[in-house]
């Protein structure tokens, strides 16, 4: 699996621009703040409908226009796939596969495998829960689509259930209907909680090898899942907060909730370990990902570094290195170290200056 090309319309800072990618290892290289990450966020958005970074989709058209457009051209198992993402400021976006609008952006998930590591990620471990729950549900999402099913009719069931809360504090007699809603919370919820304790498992065989290799046998990483509420009692613990849940008008328990800790020689490096176990931690992390997705989908994701090289120490530098050969990858950077030119084939080599584009000769 690789992406071909994508071409910007009136996207963040880009008024236009043609950019093609080799089946290989690709530069982007320039100043900050002159639209490298665009790129990447572009990529991604075709890739999953959201952008990494969690913006709204007015966020992505250029100022003062009012939609903007992404093609990405992909090629899996040997055959050519357009993607084409239409963007509005005044109406939901819309995308079509090949030519045909789709209806459900779960139609998208899938048809591209991409896994991007940011130096935000390094900062997984030490953030709260909300970043490791983030983590989850994206790489879930393009993995599974009845579990992004599970998880939207989640969300909308606990929108729901919040919004009756605070109505219930101006009308009692509300409190009736919570049942309904519990019971659909419970349906969902607990989907979500099998298939994200059988990711983190399968993480666990993985992350475990890494890590020791990385660390030189040193460090033992250990990934728990810590649901905030067991399957067996889901529904038991839901009534027993019932009264709580009324007077703090949220609903305190449930995937949304989640959350998972990292164990060091069985020590929680999110509350105790130095910031150097923490990235070493999050590398391990990422480094599993592109594995485990590569054995679930049978073929080799598609790699997006946004300026993570700057962030990492020699050593881990290097093992990141040897991880992603053979494996299309598109890395920003501000210059063409010396560390990059030595260390990798570099096939493409692409300067990005303010919203513009300029292919240099492969290296």
């Amino acid at each position: 699996m690789h992406i071909s090309s994508v071409e910007l319309k009136n996207y963040r800072n880009y008024e236009y621009a043609s950019i093609p990618f080799q089946d290989g290892i690709n530069i982007l290289y320039g100043d900050n703040a002159q639209g490298k990450t665009n790129i990447l966020e572009s990529l991604y958005v075709c890739a999953t409908t959201k952008s990494h970074r969690g913006s709204k989709d007015k966020e992505l058209i250029r100022l003062e226009q009012p939609e903007a457009h992404i093609r990405m051209m992909v090629n899996k198992k040997g055959i050519d796939h357009k993607i084409d993402m239409h963007l509005r400021k005044q109406k939901g976006k819309g995308a079509a596969i090949d030519g045909m609008p789709i209806k459900k952006s779960s139609e998208l998930l899938g048809m591209v495998h991409m896994i991007l590591f940011s130096p935000e990620d390094l900062s997984i471990i030490k953030n709260g829960p909300g970043e490791r729950r983030r983590f989850l549900d994206m790489e879930l999402c393009q993995l599974d689509k009845i579990y992004m099913s599970h998880l939207s009719n989640y969300n909308k069931v606990l929108n729901q259930r919040n919004t009756l809360l605070k109505q219930i504090s101006f009308q009692k007699d509300l409190a009736e209907t919570l049942d309904i809603w519990d019971q659909q919370m419970v349906k969902y919820g607990v989907n979500i909680i099998k298939i994200r304790d059988t990711f983190v498992k399968e993480l666990n065989e993985i992350i475990s090898v890494i890590h020791d290799r990385l660390s030189g046998g040193r460090e033992h990483l250990f990934l728990e899942y810590e649901p905030s509420v067991t399957i067996e009692n889901y529904e038991e613990q839901l009534g027993k907060r019932r009264e709580q849940d009324i007077r703090i008008l949220s609903t305190g328990i449930g995937p949304h909730r989640d959350d998972i800790s990292f164990l060091v020689n069985d020590m929680d490096i999110r509350k105790f370990g130095s910031q150097g176990q923490q990235r070493t931690a999050a590398l391990s992390l990422k480094l599993a990902e592109i594995e485990l997705v590569a054995r679930r989908i049978k073929d080799k994701p598609v790699l997006l570094l946004d300026d993570v090289l700057s962030e990492l120490d020699g050593n881990r530098k290097n093992y990141l290195m040897d991880c992603i050969k053979g494996i299309q990858t598109i890395i920003t950077c501000t210059g063409l170290d010396e560390f990059v030119e030595g260390r990798l084939h570099i096939d493409q080599v692409i300067k990005v200056t303010n919203g513009t584009v300029k292919l240099e000769n492969h290296v």
